[in-house]
């Protein structure tokens, strides 16, 4: 009987503690999944064990989330963390792989492949923001930053990362009933490990988004060139990425396969038995076995 229970380890990467959920056998073809703001790979538990029977599936903690160290000398900003990225998939041995690109992970994910393009075999694209004339009216106060970076706006960014801007950012927009399905422990969890290192860095991060929007037409020049096989996933209830911003991605990649379902930006505690049989099937046909690895 295949295993596909969720194991949770640590390693060591230049002497930061990582931890990672792992799923499946090291033979079969590699499932990255890089987590967003403000969670961790917990955001991944439920996905995980429905996919091990076929794939290799990796979600690590980045550094200052979850349960990995918060280190001093680290870039909290989206090139460390897709250098950090591609570090843990090389300690995993993993040389090609089909990734998940949700919310921060799908900047993270998307410098990884423009650094790396042959290792990317498929991606997964699940409410992650790369057009701005598409963004949601919930950028608003992002934009306001952008547009005046003043330290008084800067510091606002602190009021959201607290436990109730946490709440807000994992209910979002979806309908009540579906709100109810989002466990609580999303926001408790990811706000008990918080610290005030943590929240600052948090803040540099969403104050980088404006370097970030910079790297929106590269990201998007990586889709065009390239034209990895794609499937879109989509929950429109989402203040920051309504339907727009998924349909947006077929400006470059007019070969995706694009769902939109009834759900908003954490589709995976909403939706997951809708999600896990297309993901099953794009990944049948876009990422088989025979990958290899380091």
């Amino acid at each position: 009987m295949t295993d596909t229970a969720v194991h949770h380890r640590t390693l060591s990467l230049d002497g930061v503690n990582i931890f990672y959920r792992e799923a499946g056998s090291p033979d079969a073809p590699a499932l990255l999944l890089p987590h967003g703001y403000p969670c961790s790979s917990y955001e991944f538990r439920n996905l995980m064990p429905r996919l091990a029977d076929r794939y290799h599936v990796l979600a690590p903690d980045f550094p200052g989330s979850g349960y990995t160290d918060t280190p001093d000398d680290f870039s909290y900003d989206f090139d460390g963390f897709a250098e950090f990225l591609q570090c843990f998939a090389d300690a995993r041995g993993i040389r090609t792989f089909a990734i998940y690109l949700h919310d921060f992970g799908s900047q993270i994910g998307l410098r990884l492949a423009i650094r790396a393009p042959g290792r990317i075999t498929s991606l997964i694209i699940q409410n992650g923001d790369i057009y701005e004339d598409v963004l949601g009216p919930k950028y608003d106060g992002i934009k306001a930053y952008w547009d005046d970076p003043t330290p008084e706006r800067r510091a606002a960014f602190f009021d959201v990362v607290t436990e109730e801007g946490f709440k807000d950012e994992f209910l979002s927009d979806v309908r009540p009933e579906l709100a109810a399905r989002i466990p609580p422990d999303l926001w408790k969890l990811h706000w008990s490990l918080m610290t005030e290192k943590r929240r600052h860095i948090a803040v540099d991060v969403i104050a980088g988004l404006d370097e970030n929007r910079g790297w929106f037409p590269r990201y998007q020049a990586y889709l065009r060139e390239h034209q990895p096989p794609t499937l879109i996933v989509w929950g429109p209830q989402d203040g920051y990425m309504p339907e727009a911003s998924a349909r947006a991605y077929l400006r470059d990649l007019p070969r995706a396969e694009l769902h939109l379902l009834d759900g908003g930006h954490w589709l995976l505690e909403t939706n997951l038995e809708e999600v896990v049989p297309l993901m099953r099937d794009f990944l049948e046909r876009n990422h088989g076995p025979g990958g290899s690895r380091c």
